[in-house]
């Protein structure tokens, strides 16, 4: 299990109304339910905002990492948007947050959840991964991009 292959083109989003950190999570959980019949955007969306009140996703850099785990998923989901306007995530240097990556896992999923999380952090964190997300103009060259960027932080095949 990759983040490249938990990833599809048609779940990286280009220009999402942002608003607010609610909003952003609304918007991506009844995105990622019309997409994935077993899921429900509301119960999507209570795990995010759960997991939320914990402590914020907003890892810093303009960047947040919501993730939640859910009984209705059934192998880990990965979503990425880049926002058509920065909105507060809450995030630990204040900075408002751009790029969102999230990702759902299974209930049982404690390995692959937190292997799927350092890896997502370890690409968000690279400032040239950062930068040339943010300038895509468009959803094929930002799933492109975020892509490359996943490839170059994968570390080396077994063979």
């Amino acid at each position: 299990m990759t983040l490249e292959t938990i990833l599809p083109p048609e779940r990286t989003l280009f220009g999402v109304p942002g608003g607010s950190k609610k909003r952003v999570l609304e918007f991506f959980s009844t995105f990622i339910a019309q997409n994935t019949p077993s899921l429900d955007s509301q119960e999507v969306f209570s795990r995010l905002i759960g997991r939320e009140r914990l402590g914020s996703t907003g890892i810093g850099h303009g960047v947040a990492i919501p993730h939640a785990r859910s009984p209705h998923c059934k192998a880990p989901i990965a979503g990425f948007m880049k926002l058509a306007e920065p909105v507060d995530f809450d995030a630990m240097d204040g900075e408002p947050v751009d790029l969102v990556f999230v990702l759902l896992v299974p209930e049982e999923a404690d390995d692959a959840h937190l292997a799927l999380l350092g890896e997502v952090a370890g690409i968000m964190n690279d400032a040239d991964t950062r930068s040339q997300l943010r300038h895509c103009t468009s959803q094929r060259d930002l799933h492109e991009r975020l892509i490359e960027a996943i490839r170059r932080q994968a570390p080396p095949a077994h063979q």
